[in-house]
């Protein structure tokens, strides 16, 4: 099954060959912003409680589109600072590198968010990113036990997320 284009997700992911301790953590929210999911491998410093570090992460996802939306130079509508756009709708931007991380981003046609934090060095995720989206929905989505919008808790989901993270380049 495919959603992103590519081949299907059994056979094969896109191609990793990482050291094991590039993934920090990752996020993914609905459209709504509830948080359905967040892991954390390799985050030494915890600086809040969970609650209020998803709200922060959201808060920088909806600033960081709306911003890049009305910065766009190729756009004549430029709507208003702040207004929510419809996935696909408008500019957008992939990813953002600091100096001690580097922020993935993609966002489904259905406003899935899914947000991946890992060490500067790491490439180009966004295959990566589709790939994660289609373990989801094969693996929640298509759950008959899954209730959306409420937390993931789909171990099968979990262990392959982990397992593909950890070997990220």
């Amino acid at each position: 099954m495919q959603f992103f284009g590519g081949s299907d997700i059994s056979p094969s992911p896109p191609v990793t060959t990482g050291s094991g301790d590039n993934g920090h953590m990752m996020y993914i929210f609905n459209r709504n912003g509830v948080c359905l999911l967040y892991r954390e491998w390799n985050r030494p410093l915890k600086t809040l409680d969970a609650q209020q570090d998803h709200k922060l992460m959201f808060g920088l996802l909806f600033s960081l589109k709306s911003f890049t939306a009305k910065m766009d130079p190729t756009s004549v509508e430029k709507g208003n600072l702040g207004v929510p756009q419809l996935p696909g709708q408008g500019c957008s931007f992939h990813s953002f590198r600091t100096n001690t991380y580097k922020l993935s981003f993609m966002e489904s046609p259905s406003g899935i968010k899914i947000i991946l934090v890992t060490s500067p060095k790491t490439g180009d995720l966004r295959e990566s990113l589709k790939y994660i989206y289609n373990l989801y929905v094969e693996y929640v989505v298509k759950n008959p036990l899954y209730t959306p919008g409420t937390p993931i808790s789909c171990e099968l989901f979990n262990t392959t997320v982990d397992q593909y993270v950890k070997n990220l380049a």
